[in-house]
Parts: C-alpha cells; structure tokens; sequence
C-alpha cells in the first residue's frame, strides 16, 4: 500500500509563525465590524449615531450636559453634539492628545473604575473608536479652556486640514476660536464609509428619531433637538421631565389603569480587578419602573440599563417578568370564581403572557459596571441584577394591589388577566382539539368499520345504529363499495360542545377517522374516502334524534361534503305487509292507511292484512333491509341539505333538553311552556 504524500502548499496548509496575525489600531474592527455593531446592514450603520448619542446621554445624566443636538446633513453625514464637559484635550501619550486616543484606541475612555461616571451606559471604552473605524472622516470639536479644538480624522488618521483645503496627518490639536469660559461641550460629525456596509443603506431619519425622542426619557428635564437639515427637513425638539413616567403615557393605548410608578434599591458583591488583585466591591442598583394596563392585548416594555436602551433584554427583564408574574399569582388569581373550574387541573395559575397582555411599562436600572453580552450592549447580563429588580417589583405592586391603587383599576386588571389566562386554556385546548382530529386521518381506520374495497365518488359509507344493525348491512351491502359504521355510543351535540369535547367522543372520532378528510376548518373534501355518506336510522324519535345529531355533526365539522351534496338519509320502511306474494312498504302511518284502502277495495277485509311494524333496522333481515336502504333500484334516498342541518341543529337541543340527562333543564323547559299543554286531553 502506498504511502500517502502530504500537501505541499505552504499558503493553504502550513500552520507555524508566519500563520499569527496581528491587527493594528483600528484594523480589528474593520475586519470584523459585526462583532461591535452587531452586523453591517442598517442596524449596524445606525448604531454609529447611537454610539456618539449615548456618549452624549452619559453627560447630561452625570449632571453636567442638558442640550443634545442629532444633525442629519445633506451629504449623508450625521452630528451629535451636547453642552457637557468636553472631551479633554491635554496630552495623554507622548505628544498625542486625549481626545485622539478617544477616536483612535479600542478600549480607551473617562467612564473604567467609575472616575468620571459614576453610572454610564459606555463602558466598554470602544464607542467612538468604532465611529472612527467604521467612517471614511470624522470631525471632532471640543469647547473647553477658552478655546475651541478641532481633530480631523481622514480614513482613520488624526490630523488638520490647512487653509488650502489639503489634509495634513498630524497630532496637534487645531485651535479654531475663543470662547467664553464657561462654554463647554463636544461636537462630532462623521460620514460612514458605506463600502463597509450592505449595498444602497443610509440613515434613516424616523429611525433617528425615534432613539432622540426614547433617551430624552432617560434623564427628565434633557432636551433633545434632532435637525434634519436635508430638502424638506426640519427641527424637532424632545423633553419630558416625567421621565419613565412619561415614556409610558407616550405610547398609544385606551387605559385601564393610571401610570404606576415603583423605585427601589438593592445590593450585590462582585469581584473586579484592583491593582491587579481581584477585589470584592458592593454595587448598589437602583430600579426604576413605570407601567400601565391598556384595553389592547399588546405587550410593550422599554428597558434600559444606565443610559442605554437594551432592546434584547436581560437579567433586569428577567426579574420583572418573574416579579410581576408572581405577585399576580399571589394576590389577583386565588379564590377568583371564573378560573374554579380550572382549578381541579391546576391551570389557574397566570403565565407571563396573561399578566402583559395590554401591559405598557418601562424599566430602568442604574448602577456602576454593568456587564452586558456584546458589544451592542443590547443585553444585561450582570446576574444578581434580577432578583433585585424582582423584589423591587413584588414589593412595589404588593402595595398596589393591596390598596395603593384604585379599587376599580385593580378589579379592571384582575378581569383582564383572569380573561387571559381562559382564552389562553382554550385556545390550546382548540389547538390540540386541531391536532388530535388532524392526527385522526392518519391513525388508522376504526376497528369497528367494516370497509369497502374500492373508494371514491361510487363509494358509500353506511352509519348504522349499533352492532344489531350492522349484521344485516354488512350481509346485505355490496362490499365491493359500500362500507358500514356502526354506531356503539351518543354522538356528541356538536352545536353545544367545545371542539375538544367533539374530538373526544368516541363516535365523532370514529367517523372523522372513517372518512379520512379531517375535520372543522382543516376539512378537505378532496381526501374523503367516499362519495356519499348515507345515515340509516331507525323510523323512531330515537332515530330521529340520532340522525339530528349526526347531521348537526357534518354541519358544524364537515360542512363541505353537505354542501356539496352528499349526505343522505335511507328512508327505511314503517310497515310491511305481503300480497299475493308482493312485499309492499308503507313509510307513515297516513300511507298505511291509503294502501290498505286501495288493497279492500274488492273482497279482502283488512284483518286479513297482515301489517308487520319494524320496530328498528335491526328486526329486518338482509334482504329486506337490501331492498329498502341498499339496493340502488329499490331504495329510497333523501339528500339532506344545509337547511336540514340548520333545522337539525335546533332539533338536537331539543332533544337534549326533553330527553337528556339535565333534569333542571327540562323542568325549567316544561314549566315555561306549561301554558300550552291542553289539560282536558290529560288522562288524569
């Protein structure tokens, strides 16, 4: 056997050194952009604009900025610029500045270990950096110190752009203009190099819109100013000292509720690097929440954590969903009359689901370092974050159940979800009502079918009343395409009963599975097995009764093959007598009559007429039950039609209240229809 060779293409297979790769600057992000932005389409591209807007957001919640400004210009560039401190200017690195480490180093800021932010919302040191990396020219302007200081950035090189309008790569700071003292603030314009991203993208100003109009929320009394200064564009101008509070209220929605407003602390110990020796620290978080309950079924929670938007959730969302839910379950379920039903099966309980159907509310956490899964910081993960917001929650609406809010908010509430959590129990009960009849056509045939050989629009399905019955027809059928049902049990009144409780009765899954075409609004009339279905029932109230609830069956479940015309009805005879050897049938007692005057018009008296009552489809034999339901030239057929099904419908109920087992029904039923009994024809 010979030996195999290895590869000798050092580019594609050698692994040594060489192999190692080191990416310089800002070279990482470029090479992978996803991995701080999240991706390169347009959430991506709009998340420059949130990276210097949160920047922003930081000052003013600081206490030090009350103004930001979002510009969209003409040329697709976007600024944002607050009254807040100022990036420092000083050298931090040699003859390089702070503010160019800011725009030029991952991993390089004012707000590690919480000196000069005591809660911001970034924290990884890479925002602007990114918005660097990612634009083909950045603009950055500082007023501080008297002075303002402008750094150009041209494809990620700090430098200045000289009188002639030539960009010259250099590290000192241009010094454009005297200013008052007490003027601060940061201005930074930046043109995205959209041969980063998706092909034909570009800001969109609604979406702007809606991040300038969320944060102003973050911290009440900030104004935020988004101009747009495109063709057509304008000034709009963002405030709300309410805060969260007015957050909610801004949301659309008819309420049931007033805005509830909860604050609360908690602390956790984490372990954090110090000197190089990991350290224990206490954290202290501060919750804040404000929600409301609308008529809609809608859900919407803002959550943000410092001063960030955390669009995907995390620990703080866990422990209000689970708080929430909780305090629900204490305090607005138990004892509630509309769900006892529901108790015996330990379905009373509320999910989250019930509990924020119509529910608006906003979350906010507050404390130093949070850990979040990403760079996109769209969601918390710091653990111990949730069971404080969970108790802050509990706390917080325990109180306003029990009493802080209004009674008739409370109850309005309590009726919203207890609603909830019934139409949540049946419809999956309908749901797996669907799936069961579903699973009916594929799970075989019922053992008591006795099936014909050949199907198809010549085929016929007999529904005949119990095994007495089925003998005849099974003998007196033509097998190769007639197939007979007998019926052992009560068809279930398909007019009164929930889709799972037709799916559970034993005769309706029967026939579903028999003609294998589904059943309710996954019905396919092109999958029955047969052309006609044809109910044999005996000429009593019981067959009557019988055959209203197999009709009221096809009419609720099976509607299409009564529209289209095939179900039908034998028309078994009442009477028989036989007459010189001639069998004749009489269907009613008014026809008996009419044949026996027509037969003793000579010489035969009437007594000699032997009239045999068949008291069920079961006394007859095969051959007389052949000719007068099977046979195709001697029996009599009645197509039923959707009039009949309607009339059937109101003829079932009937039958249940006069013959069903609800003894209070029919007593109510007979004691309002007293008035009609004619009580001289009462052999009393």
């Amino acid at each position: 056997m010979a030996k195999a060779s290895r590869p000798t293409n050092r580019t594609a297979d050698t692994y040594d050194e060489k192999s190692i790769e080191l990416l310089e600057g800002l070279e990482a992000v470029r090479k992978r952009p996803g991995m701080y932005i999240g991706g390169t389409g347009s959430s991506g591209l709009h998340h420059l604009v949130w990276e210097l807007i949160d920047n922003a957001v930081d000052e003013a919640a600081a206490g030090f900025a009350n103004l930001i400004e979002v510009t969209i210009h003409r040329d697709g560039s976007v600024e944002v610029s607050d009254n807040g401190r100022g990036i420092p200017v000083g050298k931090k690195r040699g003859n390089r500045t702070a503010l160019e480490i800011v725009f030029t180093e991952l991993h390089a800021g004012g707000k590690f270990g919480g000196g000069a932010y005591s809660a911001s919302g970034g924290l990884h040191g890479v925002g602007a950096s990114v918005v660097n990396a990612l634009s083909s020219k950045l603009v950055a302007e500082v007023d501080r110190d008297s002075e303002t200081y402008r750094l150009t950035m041209v494809e990620r090189v700090p430098g200045r752009i000289d009188s002639k309008g030539k960009f010259k790569p250099t590290s000192t700071l241009e010094k454009v203009r005297k200013i008052p003292a007490k003027r601060t603030g940061t201005r930074v314009r930046f043109w995205p190099d959209l041969d980063v991203f998706d092909p034909g993208l570009a800001i969109d100003p609604e979406l702007v819109r809606e991040h300038a109009a969320m944060v102003c929320f973050l911290v009440p009394g900030l104004k935020v100013r988004m101009i747009d200064k495109r063709p057509g564009g304008g000034t709009e101008e963002f405030t709300a000292k309410g805060g969260l509070g007015d957050l909610v209220k801004s949301h659309a929605g008819e309420s049931i509720t007033d805005v509830i407003t909860l604050h609360g602390e908690g602390t956790f110990t984490e372990k954090i690097p110090v000197d190089g020796k990991m350290t224990s620290v206490d954290r202290t978080v501060t919750v804040d929440t404000a929600l409301r309950w609308t008529k809609g079924f809608d859900t919407r929670v803002d959550s943000f954590v410092n001063t960030i938007p955390t669009s995907g959730g995390g620990t703080h969302i866990a422990g209000f969903d689970r708080g929430l839910t909780r305090v629900v379950n204490d305090l607005l379920v138990p004892n509630n009359r509309k769900l006892a039903r529901l108790v015996r099966n330990g379905k009373d309980r509320a999910e989250k689901a019930d509990v924020q159907e119509g529910l608006i509310a906003a979350i906010k956490v507050t404390f130093p370092e949070p850990q979040f899964k990403g760079q996109t910081k769209e969601e918390l993960g710091t653990p111990p974050v949730s069971s404080i917001v969970n108790e802050v929650i509990r706390n917080g609406m325990t109180n306003w159940f029990e009493g802080g809010g209004r009674k008739t908010h409370i109850n309005a509430v309590r009726d919203k979800i207890t609603q909830a959590i019934v139409t949540r129990i049946s419809t999956k009960a309908a749901l797996d009502a669907r799936r069961k009849a579903a699973n009916l056509t594929s799970a075989g045939r019922p053992d008591k079918l006795a099936d014909c050989r050949k199907h198809g629009p010549d085929s016929e399905l007999l529904i005949v009343e119990g095994d007495s019955a089925a003998g005849p027809a099974k003998g007196g059928r033509d097998a190769e395409t007639m197939a007979v049902l007998p019926l052992r049990g009560k068809v279930v009144n398909a007019a009164k009963s929930s889709m799972k409780q037709v799916i559970d009765n034993a005769e309706a899954q029967a026939l579903f599975a028999a003609i294998g075409a589904g059943s309710g609004r996954d019905f396919d009339l092109s999958s029955a097995r047969y052309g006609r279905i044809i109910i044999l029932c005996d000429a009593d109230v019981d067959g009557s009764h019988i055959r209203c609830l197999l009709l009221t069956l096809f009419y609720h479940y099976m509607r299409p093959m009564l529209e289209a015309g095939m179900v039908f009805a034998a028309q078994p005879p009442l009477y028989t007598v036989k007459v010189n050897n001639e069998t004749i049938h009489a269907f009613s007692d008014e026809e008996k009559e009419t044949i026996t005057a027509e037969l003793t018009k000579g010489n035969r008296k009437a007594e000699n007429l032997q009239w045999i009552r068949f008291k069920g489809l079961g006394e007859m034999d095969v051959q007389e039950l052949a000719e007068s339901c099977l046979d195709h030239d001697t029996r009599i057929l009645r197509r039923l039609t959707m009039d009949d099904a309607a009339e059937s419908a109101d003829a079932a109920d009937m039958f249940e209240t006069l013959m069903g087992s609800d003894v209070g029904r029919r007593r109510e039923y007979l004691l309002a229809n007293s008035e009609l009994v004619d009580r001289e024809a009462l052999d009393i």
